[in-house]
């Protein structure tokens, strides 16, 4: 199966956008999809007008059935949303013993329910982050074309070294996004080089990017998903390159990834 956590420690880089769009793409290809927010802000469920009974926190600290919390966003895709109370969630972890194994130990009972597991995380450095790569143990980074995007790059490798470090682990940065992509900008041009040559750097593949599209604030807006707001726009277009080059790369690192992608 594929389990998967969108991190970049900078914020504002389109990482709700690119998971339930992801999500969405995955879902279109017949896989069942789990989505897990961890954000306290709640993003990914708002995104999508889910109002769900309860939330993250219910599940991780009160241990509450999967099932009561979560909501089905579209067909083959679940969602476990979080809200303001998931700032305690991240107190309380504090203060277990093994902390850091929980969402392995919670998340792998319904592994097999599922094909893949998208996991959008806080912009920053937290415990919640580390339980999302202890139990994914790899992780798609966007990054905008903006020079102080590319600084979450390498805060995140520098994460996941640490955790590799202390768990005797592999998480792993299996690809790097582009997004919000104008290549109309020099500044464009420059990152993109910049962003292509920490890529080889670091052994992380670059995806082709996203490039900016009005039509995703407009889905967002409306609660909808880009494919059902407007499927032909550019944006929809280039996540589906994007979700068939991830499938890509990550057939070629695991061993078996229950996708049949058509190039």
């Amino acid at each position: 199966m594929i389990r998967l956590v969108l991190s970049n420690q900078r914020g504002g880089v389109a990482k709700t956008t690119t998971t339930h769009t992801l999500a969405r793409y995955f879902a279109d290809q017949g896989l069942k999809v789990l989505l897990i927010d961890t954000d306290p802000q709640g993003s990914l469920g708002a995104v999508l007008g889910l109002k769900p009974r309860h939330y993250l926190h219910q599940f991780v600290i009160h241990r509450y059935p999967l099932k009561e919390c979560m909501l089905e966003a579209y067909p083959g895709i679940d969602i476990l949303c979080s809200n303001r109370e998931t700032a305690a969630t991240e107190q309380a972890l504090y203060g277990m013993v093994g902390r850091e194994m929980i969402f392995e130990n919670l998340f792998s009972k319904v592994d097999s329910e599922y094909d893949v597991v998208l996991i959008d995380v806080a912009p920053s450095i937290s415990m919640l982050q580390n339980c999302a790569l202890v139990y994914a143990r790899q992780m798609l980074i966007p990054v905008t074309m903006d020079p102080l995007s590319l600084q979450g790059v390498g805060a995140n490798v520098e994460s996941s070294r640490v955790l590799n470090a202390a768990f005797k682990l592999d998480v792993r940065a299996v690809a790097i996004l582009p997004v919000m992509v104008d290549r109309r900008l020099q500044m464009t041009a420059i990152v993109m080089e910049s962003l292509m040559e920490l890529g080889e750097k670091l052994h992380i593949p670059v995806l082709r990017g996203i490039r900016v599209d009005a039509t995703v604030t407009k889905a967002s807006r409306a609660r909808q998903f880009l494919m059902d707001y407007d499927p032909g726009c550019r944006a929809v277009e280039d996540y589906q390159l994007a979700g068939q080059e991830l499938a890509s790369l990550l057939r070629e690192q695991m061993d078996e990834i229950p996708l049949q992608v058509s190039a």
